[in-house]
């Protein structure tokens, strides 16, 4: 019974990820700057992924009974790394001189120069 639930649960939550990881990837292709796909893929991919490994993650439990560290330790490297790769990314691109899009409101970083 607890093994049903816990399979269950471990789909839905791949199933869930892998749709942010579509909408991240809509996201890069869609948006008109490098600024906004790069916030794209630095949340809702690392969302994505953090989902679909944590899925995983509950499958083998549920599945197995088998805990497996390694998939701890990957999660917690996405959760660190995703969000600021994405970060260096709009940072280096802003001070290489890309312009944003029309549509960008305010500039926060003009007086940090």
């Amino acid at each position: 019974m607890i093994e049903t639930i816990l399979i269950s649960i471990s789909i839905i939550m791949m199933v869930i990820g892998a749709c942010f990881s579509l909408f991240a990837a809509l996201g890069i292709l869609r948006l008109p700057d490098v600024f906004s796909r790069a916030h794209a893929s630095g949340k809702a991919s690392t969302l994505g992924v953090m989902l679909i490994l944590t899925g995983v993650l509950i499958y083998f439990i549920g599945k197995e009974g088998h805990f497996n560290v390694q998939l701890l330790l990957g999660i917690i490297f996405i959760f660190i790394t995703g969000p600021l790769a994405g970060h260096l990314v709009s940072r280096s691109a802003y001070y290489m001189g890309v312009k944003p899009s029309e549509r960008t409101i305010r500039d926060d970083l003009k007086d940090a120069k």
